[in-house]
């Protein structure tokens, strides 16, 4: 399947083959969301935690004789049922990863591709070059009608690119081992160089 390549400035640069099984397939939306799923799980902190009984500032001095009181017997004001006691059963800190077969992950990138493709929000470019002036790259980022883009390049991306396109809004650069379902799927538009799809290409075979 061919898709023809575009400069910077708009002008054409011929086309390019791409893979159908990576660019041609019908996008599964259970593939995608169990990919991000496992993105999403995998990047939380899992840092939340709450003071059990044995952590909280109180006395452990018996609040009141066990008998007589004609109320419950309590041991200490720590306990979870009186006012700044302990939390019982409350989040403790741990991981909230999970594992995912490789071949899983490598079917939902070629997923997320084809379906970037299939709505036609997938562009090709020449190269990814620029001085590292950010107002020159936004002009032309402005022109070519991206307004949430994230561009892969091929093993390594432009330092001048890199440089001129931190300061735009919406407009993000990875090199090809960094892209990732969950990044592809969250921008309107995917902006591929032509050193980019040879990469992810050589990567998803």
């Amino acid at each position: 399947m061919k898709l023809d390549v575009i400069k910077l400035d708009g002008g054409k640069a011929g086309s390019v083959d791409l893979i159908e099984d990576i660019f041609g397939l019908e996008p599964r939306s259970d593939i995608l969301h169990s990919v991000v799923r496992w993105q999403r799980n995998k990047a939380q902190a899992g840092t939340h935690k709450v003071k059990t009984r044995s952590e909280v500032s109180y006395s452990t001095k018996k609040i009141y004789r066990q008998k007589g009181t004609g109320g419950a017997r309590h041991g200490a004001r720590s306990a979870p049922i009186f006012r700044k006691g302990g939390v019982y059963k409350g989040p403790t800190p741990r991981s909230h990863a999970h594992d995912l077969p490789k071949k899983v992950r490598k079917l939902g990138l070629k997923h997320a591709l084809s379906a970037k493709m299939a709505t036609g929000s997938l562009v090709v470019i020449d190269t990814a070059d620029a001085d590292g002036k950010t107002a020159t790259l936004a002009k032309l980022v402005k022109n070519l009608g991206w307004k949430r883009a994230l561009v892969i390049d091929g093993a390594e991306v432009n330092e001048g690119f890199a440089k001129a396109a931190a300061n735009i809004t919406g407009l993000d650069v990875l090199p090809s081992m960094g892209a990732n379902v969950y990044d592809i799927l969250k921008r309107d538009t995917l902006v591929l160089t032509k050193a980019g799809v040879e990469a992810l290409e050589a990567r998803l075979k």
